[in-house]
């Protein structure tokens, strides 16, 4: 039976990702898997910096588009859904890819996810009411104090993985960081890490671009229509929290625009450290399309179609 092959395409944001992937799913005729955690919903498409409609349609692709924004969806949930996809894939082709920064969905595929205990509803309950009054701040606090090496390491403007944590935590009285085994799953399939990268400033002016497109393209009027959903852990995330705050009044739309750009130049760094220490990457410039080709035939035996 043929060697199957996961070509990860993984970096930052702006970084090119997503035509580099194309172009390489299109050489190998087969379909792109998303690892990203907003494209995956429906309603979060110019805040998502999904693909456009054309170049989606240049290559087959999976889990875009593929919840509605009301649903809750898990990293277990990911994983469980992007294996089911390569398992089809792979039923036809060698070679699938999977291209995104979220570098923990990234991860769920290749390596498999720690197991951790269910959560009570009243723990999370908890946790809901004590981040309502006291905010991001009680919940770094909390976290402090019940796993300061977790915390040592977490991204601490994150909500989402600090309650995480937490739940944890106060479920079990056990720290968090100790049901993170780090043992990798079996996968049936081998994995090739590429990653697209640019200088830091052309990264950055790429980023202030892609925000005065998206601003222009009516983000504004997508985030107002989330307005219903604000409290999802879907629209926790840039693009959509500093709207939700100007709509309160809390700044103005040139304040929000700023933050904008400022908290997705931040969140790029964050993703440049992260899959620093994640994988062994073969990094490449986003447009040597025929470089990354050459590589991915020279490590996997296998020409283009």
């Amino acid at each position: 039976m043929a060697v199957k092959w996961l070509i990860v395409i993984g970096g930052a944001t702006a970084a090119g990702k997503t035509a580099l992937a194309i172009e390489v799913a299109k050489a190998y005729h087969t379909t792109v898997v998303s690892a990203d955690s907003r494209q995956v919903f429906n309603e979060l498409t110019i805040g998502a910096a999904k693909a456009t409609p054309e170049e989606l349609a240049s290559a087959p692709h999976c889990l875009i588009n593929h919840l509605s924004v009301s649903q809750d969806y898990s990293v277990g949930d990911y994983e469980r859904d992007a294996l089911a996809c390569l398992g089809q894939i792979f039923s036809r082709k060698d070679i699938a890819i999977l291209a995104g920064g979220s570098g923990l969905y990234i991860k769920a595929v290749c390596d498999g996810l720690d197991s951790f205990p269910e959560v009570s509803d009243e723990v999370r309950q908890q946790i809901e009411a004590g981040e309502l009054s006291g905010g991001l701040s009680w919940l770094q606090d909390q976290l402090e104090a019940a796993d300061p090496a977790y915390f040592a390491v977490v991204d601490r403007n994150n909500p989402a993985r600090l309650r995480r944590a937490l739940e944890i935590c106060l479920q079990t009285g056990k720290p968090y960081s100790s049901f993170r085994t780090g043992a990798r799953a079996e996968r049936p399939f081998r994995v090739l890490y590429i990653m697209p990268d640019i200088p830091r400033a052309e990264l950055y002016a790429r980023i202030n671009e892609r925000v005065d497109r998206m601003i222009a393209a009516g983000l504004e009027e997508e985030v107002r229509s989330l307005i219903p959903f604000r409290d999802k852990p879907a629209l926790k995330t840039v693009g959509y929290e500093e709207f939700f705050e100007y709509f309160d009044g809390k700044m103005t739309f040139e304040q929000a625009v700023d933050k904008i750009r400022q908290h997705t130049r931040n969140y790029a760094k964050r993703q440049a450290t992260w899959f620093r220490k994640y994988g062994s990457w073969k990094v490449f410039s986003p447009t040597d399309t025929a470089g990354v080709l050459r590589y991915i035939a020279e490590e996997t035996g296998i020409k283009t179609a």
